[in-house]
């Protein structure tokens, strides 16, 4: 394997070795300098922008070029960036424009779109490239955690006082279909006790809840999809957008992750540094769904059992007051 390539790269990331990350990340950037290789032709995500010139009093454009999820997760790169920088323009996903547009550090969002942007800058970088930029650390990132605030929307979720928790289960497009499973494979997830179950799958795998007539809140408008999740007490989803925007927002999270993960997540633990809110929940083996729905069915018992038993003593605290 190439010691200093996109492969060495993932594994140190893997490895939580940022800073062995950043040094084969400037060897790529050298050579890609060198060779003046900056294909605008490639498809988007696959496209290197900055070319390490330093970012320090220009107004720099941050291009975000790849999916939702990994927009939400490095956005919080803009407020150190307006630390140094003249101005921040974000050349954003339409969909995130609000939502982006609130984030400390940027000045402007402008709707991503085919063709050159309708801007003026100083230099340019894709929002992925900005952790390069800056030499992120792991202890650094949940500095600013929550950097994404939800909007105030009126939400239709019960407040009953039982644990109200989301639920996503399956990718909404193609890519990766092996982050997914089947809603029927989450049924032990129904079966405790103390648990509002809350439909917030988008897309054609919603309907496979419907015949356990759950409620469902999946919304395609991201701000109302953002104002539920702040309602919720827990979030349990597979690797997707909800996951990112959950942990940005600090609202508790639990990932379900395939044996093979997604770099970000890392080989090992069940913690992550990119979001404090989170729990990663990991497959033993390869489409081993069952058994961590099974470890999410025994802490979620826990998790209820705590909040009834705190609700139990709120209660007789109460009583004893009025007596």
């Amino acid at each position: 394997m190439q010691t200093d390539g996109p492969d060495a790269w993932m594994a140190a990331m893997k490895r939580g070795d940022f800073a062995h990350a950043w040094t084969i990340s400037d060897h790529i950037l050298a050579r890609r300098v060198a060779e003046r290789d900056f294909d605008c032709t490639l498809p988007r995500h696959m496209q290197s922008i900055w070319d390490g010139r330093p970012l320090k009093d220009k107004h720099v454009l941050v291009r975000c070029y790849h999916g939702l999820g990994d927009t939400i997760q490095f956005i919080r790169f803009a407020k150190p960036l307006r630390a140094i920088a003249r101005k921040v323009s974000v050349w954003v996903q339409p969909p995130l424009l609000s939502l982006v547009g609130k984030v400390a550090g940027v000045d402007r969002v402008l709707p991503l779109h085919d063709g050159p942007p309708d801007l003026v800058y100083d230099a340019d970088i894709e929002v992925m490239e900005l952790a390069h930029a800056q030499r992120a650390t792991p202890p650094a990132l949940a500095k600013d955690v929550p950097y994404i605030r939800a909007p105030r929307r009126n939400v239709k979720i019960p407040d009953d006082g039982r644990l109200r928790v989301g639920l996503i289960w399956a990718v909404a497009g193609t890519w990766e279909p092996k982050r997914s499973l089947h809603f029927s494979a989450l049924k032990p997830l129904l079966d405790v006790p103390g648990v509002t179950p809350i439909v917030l799958q988008r897309g054609a795998a919603a309907d496979e809840a419907r015949p356990f007539s759950i409620q469902d809140c999946g919304n395609d408008d991201i701000e109302l999809f953002a104002a539920t999740l702040a309602a919720l007490d827990l979030l349990i989803c597979i690797d997707t957008f909800g996951a990112h925007l959950a942990g940005a927002m600090g609202v508790p999270v639990w990932v379900m992750l395939k044996s093979d993960c997604d770099w970000r997540w890392m080989s090992s633990g069940r913690t992550s540094p990119w979001y404090p809110s989170m729990r990663l929940y990991r497959q033993p083996a390869p489409g081993d769904w069952a058994s961590v729905v099974a470890e999410i069915a025994r802490d979620l018992a826990r998790e209820a059992r705590e909040r009834n038993i705190a609700a139990l003593e709120q209660t007789h605290r109460c009583d004893v007051r009025t007596v």
